[in-house]
């Protein structure tokens, strides 16, 4: 049985930061209903095309993972990866995520569980096959503009390909992920009549001291 870690104001701030994003993209609901009221009792307003819903991605690499033994190719998390997979948890649980994608390496898996639990979404894999990486990319990319389109989605990755997810959804670089860093969160939204935005955040515990140059980046 598996005991959630409690919320700290890091997380709840993050939570906020995901509901203030949506909202920045969403139509202006106060001028709408501003210009029904100012029109005469006699003359109904024009109805209004409904708007599209923008697609929220939510983008991190897997959990501190396990050391691994002896002919073992796909190690699990380390107790630290564990309770950074229930942090993502507490994080992510406001969201209103929909979907979860991962790899098919357990570390992505893992790191994905607690929150697809508290929620009842099912983790469904996006395997990294002989196609490579790219391919890859390009199939995560295109399950969440076309499948998982107007939603929010947590893509769960590995170091070498969040910033090639992040590319492939933007068009903006991001650094590399270092190999002792785990903490990096981006939150990327896609609306259709407006440029692709990207916030840059950090959940769970830190695993560097952060440096200002980190905190730019």
């Amino acid at each position: 049985m598996t005991t959630s870690m409690p919320r700290t104001p890091r997380t709840r701030h993050l939570a906020a930061a995901f509901v203030l994003a949506a909202l920045a993209v969403l139509p202006g609901r106060a001028g709408e209903l501003h210009a029904q009221d100012a029109a005469p009792a006699t003359c109904p307003a024009p109805a209004l095309a409904p708007a599209l819903a923008p697609t929220t991605v939510l983008i991190v690499r897997h959990a501190e993972r396990a050391d691994a033994g002896a002919g073992e190719r796909d190690p699990g998390l380390s107790p630290a990866g564990i309770e950074r997979a229930h942090a993502l948890a507490d994080v992510a649980a406001d969201a209103g995520v929909t979907a979860i994608l991962t790899t098919q390496y357990r570390r992505t898996r893992l790191t994905a569980q607690p929150l697809a639990e508290r929620l009842g979404v099912p983790v469904s894999v996006v395997e990294v096959g002989q196609g490579g990486i790219a391919a890859h990319v390009e199939a995560i990319a295109r399950e969440i503009r076309t499948t998982h389109a107007g939603g929010v989605v947590l893509v769960v990755s590995h170091s070498n390909v969040v910033p090639l997810i992040v590319r492939e959804l933007t068009g903006i670089e991001v650094p590399e992920i270092a190999d002792d860093e785990y903490d990096h969160l981006f939150i990327v939204t896609l609306a259709p009549d407006a440029a692709p935005r990207l916030v840059r955040a950090r959940y769970g515990e830190p695993t560097r001291t952060p440096t200002p140059a980190m905190r730019e980046s």
